[in-house]
């Protein structure tokens, strides 16, 4: 597998490095991000060299994360983030919008969420909660902050007294969801159990734990899960601007291993993106949110379901949702993971939908995959091992696209270094 990765897009490095020279490096969030990465080596061992060299310069290495003696930690603060991306979505509201500033900027499509959720305040209760359900008071502790919230319902925190010391508390996420307009009590019903089926059969560090599925007086289901104190990776990558090589890679090799154990008990997850990943205060990542999650292969079976119907988020969707009427929903979660990788690095999406002739921007990652240039963002990673992967990650042939375990065996994951609590889930 490795040499088949290795020889895949054979090019001159020569006239690959002087035409990436003649390239202007690509740009992600530029209010938050002072500089663009320098350029780096194309070698495989050059993880550490990188991460070095910055350790040396001092300023460039961002407190999230830093190098151990045999490998590096992460320290996530939400709180500081969330200050951060507040000041700078106050700023923007004394802006008039403008979609077309930095089309496939994150920062940009956030704001314009942002500002959608405050047109539609009225829609959402932010109030109350469900601490008036006496079991789940007593099971998880009450129902405090708001962590998130959007179409599916809200997220809070349920802090319980540690039984063994009183001083310390247990903390869960509790996913209070909405019944959609128009859905039938039976349907909403069934949504929502059959989400927890998925989730809550699932045992793997890079997968959240999800604990218990209960209905409060009203009728609304309350899910809950383990609580991840740093929040999730969409937000990092906004407020960072783009993540260094290390940090995304440790990200970057949790999500793979995350989506091969879910391939390997026969689920896909179907609605994988930044939003969807959530991480713990030593920087462990989590895979999250089933609501599209679906049984492809059951247990006694050999053979894979393929799946039809579009669903996720239009810039993570692979091209193949559009135009076949079934594919192979282990290849669409992979496309995905390729498409997340870039917006670490970059703080951009790629394109807006990956439909040829509809989207500039794919309709030109077509075409530039296919020359000896190749495309402008994939181009600007500094390494050759990394490139192909991406590539062969972001195959518009399905039948092409490499799977999970072929991801995690290639040269370029294979060197990359866990930290600790990534490895264990902490």
């Amino acid at each position: 597998m490795t040499s088949r990765i290795s020889g895949m897009f054979k090019r001159d490095e020569a006239s690959r490095e002087a035409s990436r020279d003649r390239l202007p490096s690509v740009s992600g969030a530029a209010s938050l991000r002072s500089a663009a990465p320098s350029r780096q080596p194309s070698s495989l061992n050059d993880t550490k060299k990188e991460a070095g060299a910055d350790k040396e310069q001092g300023p460039a290495v961002p407190k999230r994360f830093w190098l151990t003696e045999d490998s590096h930690e992460h320290f996530l603060k939400v709180a500081k983030r969330q200050q951060k991306l507040g000041d700078v979505f106050r700023d923007m509201l004394k802006k008039k919008p403008h979609s077309d500033d930095q089309p496939l900027s994150l920062l940009q499509d956030w704001v314009l969420q942002k500002r959608n959720e405050q047109d539609n305040k009225a829609t959402t209760d932010l109030k109350g909660g469900p601490n008036h359900t006496q079991t789940l008071v007593q099971k998880y502790g009450k129902c405090q902050e708001i962590v998130g919230h959007g179409a599916f319902g809200i997220v809070r925190v349920a802090h319980k007294p540690d039984d063994k010391d009183p001083k310390r508390e247990q903390l869960f996420a509790v996913k209070e969801f909405r019944q959609r307009p128009g859905e039938s009590d039976k349907r909403y019903q069934k949504r929502l159990t059959s989400e927890f089926c998925i989730s809550s059969s699932m045992e793997h560090p890079n997968v959240i734990h999800t604990l218990d599925l209960l209905q409060d007086d009203k009728g609304d289901y309350c899910e809950v899960m383990e609580y991840c104190a740093g929040g999730d990776l969409y937000t990092l990558v906004l407020s960072a601007g783009s993540l260094e090589v290390l940090e995304a890679d440790c990200y970057f090799k949790q999500l793979m291993r995350g989506v091969e154990y879910m391939h390997d008990v026969g689920v896909a997850h179907r609605d994988l993106k930044p939003e969807n990943l959530l991480l713990t205060q030593h920087g462990a990542l989590k895979i999250t949110d089933f609501g599209n999650g679906e049984c492809f292969r059951m247990a006694w079976e050999k053979e894979a379901h393929m799946t039809a119907g579009l669903c996720g988020s239009a810039p993570y969707i692979a091209p193949e949702e559009y135009v076949d009427d079934e594919f192979d929903p282990r290849a669409v979660d992979i496309w995905a993971c390729g498409v997340i990788y870039m917006a670490m690095r970059t703080g951009r999406h790629l394109w807006h939908v990956a439909k040829k002739g509809d989207d500039e921007f794919f309709t030109r990652y077509l075409e530039d995959r296919k020359e000896e240039t190749g495309f402008r963002p994939i181009e600007f990673l500094p390494r050759r091992q990394c490139r192909n992967v991406i590539y062969s990650i972001l195959d518009p042939n399905p039948n092409r696209r490499l799977t999970a375990t072929e991801v995690l065996s290639s040269e370029w994951v294979k060197g990359i270094k866990l930290c600790k609590a990534g490895n264990e889930g902490f």
